[in-house]
């Protein structure tokens, strides 16, 4: 069993994305501010969601969990695939869990399509995000005390499908506005 703090995490994918930032940089011979900021944000999105997604909401004495990577039990205790069982069988937390898991990820649905220009429709962004979502997912089948649940998939892709919503409502509307303001 390898056990992860989220400092160790935390360390360890930062120095990764600055390398890799670095060797694109060096690649392409461009560096714009703009550009890394808007990365940054993908970077937020996703150093934030892993530390909800792999170490858990709860505090252990005062700290964040650790994450184990190994396996505890049969691989098919872990995994749920009955689609909103949880709402024949409500335990503590389940409201808490179901807006958790849409918030957690409108932010993707909004900093991916902003970032990426090969997201520039909300189907593209959606199917892009329920690829992270699903990545993540099958992820925690490898991670001791976390488990795979298809209504994690579904509510995430939710979150993802909001936040991509916003983002081409919002450009709609400015197009609109522009050829609105052009006709005067």
């Amino acid at each position: 069993m390898i056990e992860i703090t989220y400092l160790q995490l935390f360390i360890i994918m930062t120095i990764i994305w600055t390398i890799i930032r670095l060797a694109v940089g060096i690649r392409t011979k461009t560096f714009s501010i703009k550009r890394e900021i808007q990365l940054l944000l993908v970077y937020v999105c996703i150093i934030v969601i892993f530390r909800f997604v792999y170490f858990g909401f709860h505090l252990e004495n005062g700290r964040i969990q650790t994450l184990k990577i190994g396996s505890d039990k049969d691989i098919h205790d872990k995994i749920s695939i009955i689609p909103f069982f949880f709402l024949v069988d409500r335990y503590d937390g389940w409201l808490m869990n179901i807006i958790g898991n849409i918030i957690m990820f409108i932010p993707v649905g909004i900093v991916w399509p902003v970032c990426f220009s090969r997201l520039d429709s909300m189907k593209k962004t959606i199917l892009a995000g329920a690829g992270f979502t699903f990545l993540i997912e099958v992820t925690q089948l490898f991670c001791i005390g976390r488990h795979t649940d298809v209504d994690d998939f579904i509510l995430n892709t939710f979150g993802i499908a909001i936040g991509a919503l916003i983002v081409f409502s919002i450009r709609k509307i400015k197009i609109s506005y522009k050829k609105h303001k052009s006709k005067e």
